[in-house]
Order: structure tokens, then sequence, then C-alpha cells
């Protein structure tokens, strides 16, 4: 991309975060349910779960919220990319003096800084339930939140792009909603899992970017000291290429399209 594009893309990315700010009683309530996840489940389960597996409930939801929150915000983007494509909303946008590839790429880091912007308020939370982390660990909060945003708003638009039929896009983004939502470490520790699910399902857990980003969280606020954080980070950055690639071939072929 030249500089010209890095404008265009910048404006585009401008326009969407004004959007999302237009959402308040969505962020509300987003807000509340994130919230309720630590006031409910920390609070209640903190004095029945095995203290062998997990020493302190709080601090380690707390932690596994900062993905659950970066995750669902930077997700909403799909949302608005699969709305405009339905109504053709699109042509109006591919008139404006700007290139399809500052499109694209306006659209996805929108949905990055959208993840970043309302993690923000849970970054500072964790602090206050978990502690301070290290200049380093919390360089690396950063990055692992870049990283987890990036790849899930690539992966809602990839799959709003993937088809114009509102039923099949509202189910593909549901399905892999809930699924990454549900299947991750974000609740359960590794040892629970391995109890209740089998293997090859476990195995899938530990590698998906939730998880992996929650692994991360958790050892930059020092709750985890024994992973391997530059495999883990690694894995996450493979996640977010991978994405990154696959939602602009997708939603670069339906705006040539078009």
């Amino acid at each position: 991309m030249n500089g010209l594009e890095v404008r265009e893309a910048l404006l585009i990315t401008l326009r969407d975060l004004n959007r999302f700010w237009k959402y308040k009683f969505w962020l509300g309530a987003q807000l509340a349910m994130n919230l309720a996840d630590i006031v409910i489940f920390a609070v209640i389960f903190n004095n029945l779960v095995n203290r062998q597996y997990i020493p302190d409930y709080v601090k380690f939801l707390a932690t596994g919220i900062l993905a659950l929150s970066t995750f669902a915000s930077a997700f909403s983007i799909g949302r608005e990319v699969g709305i405009e494509i339905r109504r053709e909303f699109t042509h109006y946008l591919l008139s404006l003096p700007l290139s399809r590839t500052a499109l694209v790429f306006g659209r996805i880091l929108s949905g990055t800084l959208r993840g970043l912007i309302y993690q923000a308020s849970f970054i500072v939370l964790a602090m206050l339930v978990v502690g301070m982390p290290t200049l380093e660990g919390f360089l690396l909060v950063l990055a692992t939140s870049t990283l987890l945003s990036a790849s899930m708003s690539s992966l809602a638009i990839a799959i709003s792009t993937s088809t114009r039929d509102f039923n099949l896009q509202a189910t593909f983004r549901s399905l892999t909603y809930y699924v990454l939502f549900f299947f991750s470490n974000v609740f359960y520790p590794e040892e629970v899992l391995k109890q209740r699910f089998p293997s090859f399902l476990v195995a899938f857990i530990k590698v998906s970017p939730v998880s992996l980003a929650s692994d991360i969280y958790r050892w930059a606020f020092h709750y985890y000291t024994s992973i391997d954080i530059q495999f883990e980070a690694l894995l996450l950055t493979a996640w977010t290429t991978i994405t990154l690639l696959l939602a602009s071939l997708l939603y670069m072929r339906n705006l040539t399209k078009m």
C-alpha cells in the first residue's frame, strides 16, 4: 500500500469507529455481560472449584475475560460488512475515490481497533484484581490483544463475505462465535477440559485463538508461570496471518464481482 491508500484506509477506519460509538446499548450490554461473568462466575465458584486446578478463580477468570471481551467486540465488524453486502451498500463504498485495497484494509483495521478500545477497561480491571504486570508483560498484553482483535475481525469479515444469504451469514457467524466462545479455556483450565472432553477436542481448544490469548494474558499477569509463551505467541501469530489473508481474499473477491 502506498501513502495515498494508507490515508484512504484510515478514513474508512474512522468511519467505522464513529459508527461503533453509536451502538451504546450493544456496548452497554456487552460490558454488563462481561462484568457479570466475573462477578457471578468468579464470586460464586471461587469457593466451589477444586483449588488443585484453580487456586484463585477470580484471577483466573479476570484474565480470561480479557480474551473474551476483545473477541466479542472485534467480531462485531462482520455483522456490519454482511449488512452492507446484503443491502448492496457496498456499491456506494466502491463509488468513492478510494482503492479496494484501502477499503479492505480499513475494515479489518477498524475491527481490530474496536477490540482494543473495548478491552481497555478490562485491562485496568485485571490490574486491580490480579496485579500489575511488568513492562514486558504489559507490552505482551498489547501485542496479544492486537493479534487477537485482528484475527477475529478478519474471521468475522471472511464469514460475512462468504455468502449473501442473510440466514447463512447469521448461522455461520453464530456457529463460529459460540464454538470459539464455549470451546476455550476462558472458564475452565486444561485439567478440567481433559476430564470432560475427548483428547482431540481438548487439543483443538488448546490451540484456538481465544485459548491462546487467555494463556498469554495469564502468563503476562503472573497467574501462569510454566507455559511455553514463545510457542503460544507464535501460534496466535499464525492464526492472525491466516485469517488476515483469508478475509482479504474473500472480501476482495466479493468486491471484484460487484
